[in-house]
């Protein structure tokens, strides 16, 4: 195992020199900071993790609160949460993964000790109950996702308005004039988690200036769920020719069950989706789709985090413009 005093011969300088160096805990010339961080990483050397804590004061672990709730897509969750953990260990940190309710008694009790430096709060709703605490914290954070009220916080997200205003202008500019949207779980808008509602806002609002007639319905998540959707459609939209899907697993479900019921897609259905690439494009029609950005906003907040812990001021809000890929499930409305 490599000691400090292995790199201290290495570097030629004291090992109280490359503690301070790699600590930062006083002013090191650039040149020998420099020296001694090449020496470090040649010779594979890394600070025991708890003389570090010690040293830091810090732990250097992230808590990442998740809380699984109903109606949530699991695997997408899990995306962000890999973009986060491996972003964190390039900065040297590990990831505490909370996945229960954690409201404020939760996250007050994390952040009282000294398990985690800093927070990423995902599935944040638009009236967040858990604001005030995260805003008097001492501990940085950062959310993924936009409450109605961000003032004194940290966000990031992908623009999930703007991204369902995509959607329905790209089937507006192919002429269809009734579109749809088969949104997340009932228990999702209950909440008022905020990326579902985003989007509604977003699909209404395109609508609208289009000029389009418009509906939105929740749909479970279930193939089940998923038909009996497509049946109340066409049932009381008897010229929908257009679909905007935000509701992950019932995308390939939802595009069978108007095919059984007598529509082919894109012939008599152009569908759109919000939803990772790979899903859009693995589906028997690959889907027009505005692509879940969760590996870039995963090292995004870690960055923001890491900023925050060194002292930097870093943006209130970053709102990542949407990506709308056209694919073989689109095409101009017929006449």
């Amino acid at each position: 195992m490599v000691k400090i005093t292995d790199v201290a011969r290495h570097a030629g300088v004291s090992p109280s020199t490359v503690s301070y160096a790699l600590s930062g805990k006083r002013p090191i010339s650039e040149e020998t900071r420099q020296r001694v961080e090449a020496a470090a990483r040649e010779l594979g050397y890394r600070p025991h993790a708890g003389a570090r804590a010690l040293a830091s004061s810090r732990s250097n672990v992230l808590a990442l609160v998740i809380p699984l709730r109903a109606g949530i897509h699991v695997p997408v969750v899990m995306q962000f949460a890999v973009s986060v953990v491996t972003t964190a260990r390039k900065h040297d940190h590990d990831v505490l993964l909370l996945t229960q309710e954690e409201g404020e008694e939760g996250l007050r009790r994390v952040a009282d000790t000294a398990l985690v430096d800093a927070l990423i709060v995902m599935d944040v709703q638009l009236r967040e109950p858990r604001l005030p605490l995260l805003r008097s914290l001492e501990r940085p954070s950062v959310l993924i996702g936009f409450p109605a009220d961000s003032e004194g916080l940290t966000c990031i997200d992908l623009d999930f308005k703007a991204a369902g205003e995509a959607c329905v202008e790209h089937l507006a500019r192919l002429g269809h004039r009734v579109v749809a949207l088969v949104g997340s779980p009932p228990e999702v808008y209950v909440r008022q988690t905020a990326f579902a509602q985003r989007v509604v806002q977003g699909f209404t609002a395109a609508a609208d200036r289009s000029g389009l007639s418009s509906s939105v319905h929740p749909c479970e998540a279930s193939p089940a769920a998923a038909r009996l959707v497509a049946e109340q459609l066409l049932r009381e939209h008897p010229a929908l020719t257009g679909v905007v899907v935000h509701n992950e697993p019932i995308l390939e479900p939802l595009i069978e069950a108007f095919e059984q019921l007598g529509l082919r897609v894109p012939g008599d259905l152009s569908v759109t989706a919000i939803c990772p690439d790979e899903l859009a494009e693995s589906v028997r029609v690959p889907v027009t789709s505005v692509a879940l950005p969760s590996a870039e906003v995963g090292e995004r907040a870690v960055e923001l985090l890491m900023k925050k812990l060194g002292g930097s001021t870093v943006p209130e809000a970053t709102l990542l413009p949407p990506r709308l890929t056209e694919r073989a499930s689109t095409t101009p409305r017929s006449a």
